[in-house]
This record gives C-alpha cells, structure tokens and sequence, in this order.
C-alpha cells in the first residue's frame, strides 16, 4: 500500500468527497477526523482518529509520514485546527490549502437574517422566545444563559453534561428537507431558529422553512480565515491544487 502523500484534515462531507476525489485520480490520502462525533461517517482510504497534540504534535506528524500537501476541509468554525495546521505546515515547509464550502452571506434570504459577532449577542437577540438552537455542541455552555422559555437544540450525539431544565435535546443527523424542517418548528413552536453560518447545501432546509413559516432567523457570522493559507470553495480544485503540487507521483 502506497504512503500517503496527502494529509486531509476533515470530518465534513467536502472533506469525504475530497478523498474519494483523491482517489479516484490514484492520489494516496489519509483523513484526519478528530473524533468528536461518537460514529462518524468515514471516507474512503486510509484514517487516523484523533487530535495531534497541538502545532508541534502536527509538524512531527507531517514529518514523521512524510506528507508532502495538507488539505484543511475541517468545518468553516474548525479555527482551532486550522490555526495549528497553517503553523505546522509553515514549519515544515508543506504546501497548506483550505477547502472552505461556501458560508450564506450571498443566500437570497441573508439579508431578512439578524447577523451576529458570537453567542453572547445571539444570547440577547433570542431572549424571551421559543428557540430552535443548531450551533453545535462547543457552543452549548455560552447559550445556558439564554433566557427563554424553551430551547430545542439539535445535535449529532446526546450530550453528558447537564442542561437547563427548559431545554431538550434533538439528536439527528442530516441531510435535512424542508417539509421536516417545517414540521419540527411547528411542533414545538418555534419562535425563533439560532445557526451559524456552516453554508452547504446539507442544512440549508432550516432556513428555506424558517422562510416559510415566518421565524425570525439568527446567523453566527464565520470567524476570520488564517492568513496567507491560499482557499479553494469546491472540491474539484482541491483535488486539481493537489495534482499540480504534488506532480507525477513516483
């Protein structure tokens, strides 16, 4: 079996798609998932589970396999990984891309959302409404605050730690559709959807049924890219980035 000569830092679908890519052009790959989803979807090719020990565990492991190109497909909120990736990678002088899905600030509907710096200003903006919280699990704690008769919160796997007596948890896992989307709010009322700005095609029927049902909307803007990491938004140039950095493959 060839090493790998791509290292793909994911757990996203662009990410999966990005090692099928790879491998359909005879790219040796191997995906990185951080194991944080208790059964996560796998891609094809060769995985490793778990955290590198920060930029310096990341840079012995570039060296360490001899990768030769790393690509970032980690979620658009990832910054933790994608700062220690760009550091890792400028240590060891290996060629860095982040894959980035495209956020929703050109969606049709962007403009009747109410845009945010972080939870605590969607923690003000949501007070005193039924909500319907798709932030993910990192951002539980910051939203425990929010004063609100009911909080329905959707995530991948249950949660351990305890939650305020007025919330339930959701666990699912999509793609969504915009007819189960509007039946979840009519259910348990929602008065107001809080999201952030993951863009893709795969939550996108929350907003489309918000629309639809006349919710009010908030959106988590995306934190700030790592600076100097060159960003592709599709996978095919990913894959094309890839070709053309690595060369002919021995």
């Amino acid at each position: 079996m060839p090493e790998p000569a791509v290292l793909i830092l994911g757990g996203t679908g662009e990410a999966r798609s990005l090692a099928r890519g790879l491998a359909e052009v005879g790219v040796p790959a191997v995906s990185s998932l951080a194991g944080r989803v208790r059964d996560p979807a796998l891609p094809v090719g060769a995985v490793r589970i778990g955290g590198f020990g920060g930029p310096a565990g990341l840079a012995e492991y570039l060296r360490a396999e001899r990768i030769r190109a790393v690509v970032d497909a980690t979620h658009p909120f990832a910054t933790g990984i994608s700062a220690s990736a760009a550091t890792a990678c400028a240590a060891t002088g290996t060629p860095l891309l982040r894959l980035a899905r495209p956020g929703w600030a050109d969606h049709p509907l962007a403009g009747s959302w109410q845009w945010v710096d972080g939870p605590a200003q969607a923690v003000r903006a949501a007070a005193g409404r039924r909500v319907l919280l798709t932030t993910g699990r990192r951002t539980l704690s910051e939203f425990t605050a929010l004063e609100a008769p009911f909080v329905l919160v959707r995530l991948v796997d249950p949660v351990t730690e305890p939650l305020p007596p007025h919330w339930r948890v959701l666990t699912s896992r999509g793609p969504y559709t915009v007819s189960g989307e509007r039946a979840l709010l009519h259910e348990h009322r929602i008065a107001t959807l809080v999201t952030k700005d993951s863009g893709g095609a795969m939550t996108e029927p929350k907003l489309l049924a918000a629309a639809e049902a006349g919710v009010p909307v908030i959106v988590l803007r995306r934190p700030a890219s790592t600076p100097g990491v060159p960003a592709v938004p599709a996978v095919a140039a990913a894959v094309t980035w890839v070709r053309e950095t690595l060369g002919p493959l021995r």
